[in-house]
């Protein structure tokens, strides 16, 4: 009997060891010292994952790392993608992350008034996205900032950028000026294109908009160059020169030196910003603009008001 119960105290001394020692293993933090981004690949087995952490300094041991992901059942609910992993964590907590599936989530950003094209090689040249994608139309996509998971579909960020797009300018067009010279949202989207192409600067943009607007009430020509660069390189290049009397006389329906109203599609992809203030100008009497010298525009009522606004401008070039 004495034998019996040396023995059961025994077991339970062992046990209770047992119990700290594991529990130091899977609860003492290990000390990371930079944040690190760790990356489950697809496929991936527990051990292949062990091995990665304890590559990456995160674990000690990779049998402790597999015995507790199998003891708690995680290892089928550990998900593919990176995980952002900063400040100290234990091995219970590293578990817990890759099995909660919050991948670490990456940034890419489009500058508003890019085209198609050149939002096209941006997705291309992110080797963190994969697969191909349908093209898009100028104006389709909305150019902001999203987010996605290392391996996403390129083409799950076109959708993201065509369903901004749509609830954006179906938003601005149901909220726009009721004295609006537009049939519809398309126009409204064609207005803004040319709006982002010939101001950098936010807060002139109602404005810009003003003058536009103001010509196509009076049936002028919109005469405005981004249309007209436009046609010559149908948006598939820089042009990286000036444009000519020979490229103003260029039969296209995006000649806006040539034709009256707007040209058939937008000429870019513009940002909400612009699209608001296309659907919101500012009620000005005026009717041209030019460049400043400072980075902004000169805004006149008349031609020879407009005409020595030129004068100035020319006079700041030659300077």
């Amino acid at each position: 009997m004495k034998k019996l119960l040396l023995l059961w105290a025994i077991i339970g001394v062992a046990a209770a060891f047992l119990y700290v020692v594991v529990n130091d293993i899977i609860y003492t933090p290990q000390t990371v010292s930079e944040p690190i981004i760790v990356q489950v690949k697809r496929g991936d087995s527990l051990a292949a994952i062990a091995a990665m952490l304890r590559q990456n300094g995160l674990i000690d041991k990779d049998a402790y790392f597999i015995w507790y992901a199998k003891f708690k059942k995680l290892y089928p609910k550990i998900k593919a993608g990176e995980y952002l992993v900063e400040g100290d964590i234990s091995l219970v907590q590293l578990a817990d992350l890759l099995a909660s599936g919050k991948v670490y989530l990456r940034k890419i950003t489009f500058a508003e008034g890019l085209t198609s094209r050149e939002i096209t090689e941006i997705l291309y040249n992110n080797d963190l996205l994969d697969e191909d994608f349908e093209s898009f139309a100028e104006g389709e996509f909305l150019p902001e900032t999203y987010t996605f998971s290392r391996g996403e579909s390129r083409q799950k960020i076109v959708e993201q950028g065509k369903n901004a797009m749509q609830k954006t300018l179906e938003r601005a067009w149901n909220e726009r000026d009721a004295d609006l010279p537009l049939k519809n949202k398309e126009e409204l989207l064609v207005l803004t294109s040319i709006v982002e192409k010939e101001t950098g600067i936010a807060s002139e943009r109602p404005q810009v908009a003003s003058v536009f607007v103001n010509r196509l009430k009076k049936g002028m020509l919109l005469q405005t160059d981004p249309t007209v660069i436009y046609a010559v390189t149908k948006g598939q290049e820089e042009l990286k020169r000036a444009l000519t009397y020979r490229d103003l006389a260029i039969d296209s329906p995006y000649n806006t030196y040539k034709y009256e109203g707007l040209p058939p599609k937008p000429i870019c992809n513009p940002g909400a910003a612009a699209i608001m203030a296309a659907a919101h100008p500012d009620k000005t009497p005026y009717l041209y603009f030019v460049a400043s010298g400072n980075g902004g525009h000169n805004f006149a009522k008349t031609l020879s008001e407009h005409n020595a606004n030129v004068q100035k401008w020319r006079a700041i070039k030659k300077q």
